[in-house]
């Protein structure tokens, strides 16, 4: 049985991917609505988990 690898970034290389800012991902993993994982003092996200956190949204969902 083989183990897929999931990709993870840096905060900053996840922010340069999605163009938002660091500071907007740090908010997100203190109210729980992404995981991230510390290395040494580096803090680290999968690559999935910020996608499903940016999908997009519809425009017409919020008219009445």
């Amino acid at each position: 049985m083989s183990k897929t690898v999931e990709q993870r970034l840096s905060l900053k290389e996840a922010a340069l991917r999605w163009g938002i800012s660091v500071k907007t991902l740090r908010r997100r993993i203190a109210e729980g609505k992404l995981h991230a994982y510390r290395t040494g003092r580096i803090i680290r996200v999968n690559a999935a988990d910020v996608d499903a956190m940016m999908q997009p949204v519809n425009p017409w969902a919020a008219v009445k």
